[in-house]
């Protein structure tokens, strides 16, 4: 693929095409859920940019690193196939698949290994990494909440509904784990008395 000019101007009305050809208004719930996706992909650079400034001190990251990249591909491929028309097939179209839903099962089941049971809710925060993870994990669930009500209008692929369910508990097991390897205790919450 060659971009050879960013914008087009064909947006300025309010309406953008789908992967296919169909155009599409902006606000539209199918171009809302590929957004979020972006949102959500965006959130996971911020998590593997900081985590980058921590190798040399915790080379273990690697793994989240690692990870963190590979997450962002399916992000990637879950956007392009979300901003494809319903029912169009294009061209060596990505796939998520259970094998990618497990993936992410074997990396919460590695870290939880290592990690203390929980005995109270965390909340968001720790440290910088953690906190960038917090917060990608409740894109997640924003991605997920739209993604399932798009399911309800028209087709989406299990799949995917699986892969952001299971991605946002991957995010939340990242966040105490990363904290564990930095020795950042979890922000845990409070009860009133």
């Amino acid at each position: 693929m060659r971009i050879t000019k960013v914008y087009t101007k064909t947006g300025d009305a309010g309406q953008t095409r789908l992967a296919g050809g169909q155009q599409v208004w902006k606000d539209s719930l199918r171009v809302d859920v590929y957004g979020v996706i972006d949102e959500l992909n965006a959130a996971i650079g911020l998590v593997r940019v900081f985590t980058k400034d921590c190798l040399h001190e915790y080379p273990t990251l690697t793994r989240l690193e690692k990870e963190g990249r590979w997450i962002q591909n399916k992000l990637f491929d879950i956007g392009g196939i979300i901003a494809t028309a319903p029912g169009q097939k294009l061209l060596r179209m990505p796939l998520v698949t259970d094998d990618d839903v497990r993936r992410l099962e074997q990396c919460m089941d590695e870290c939880q290994k290592t990690l203390a049971p929980l005995r109270d809710f965390v909340l968001p925060g720790g440290g910088k990494v953690s906190g960038f993870l917090h917060q990608a994990r409740t894109i997640c669930r924003r991605a997920e909440r739209r993604c399932v009500e798009l399911a309800k209008q028209e087709s989406v692929e299990p799949a995917i509904i699986r892969f952001l369910n299971r991605l946002s508990d991957t995010l939340f097991v990242f966040a105490r784990w990363v904290d564990m390897i930095c020795k950042e205790p979890d922000f845990l919450w409070e009860r009133d008395t």
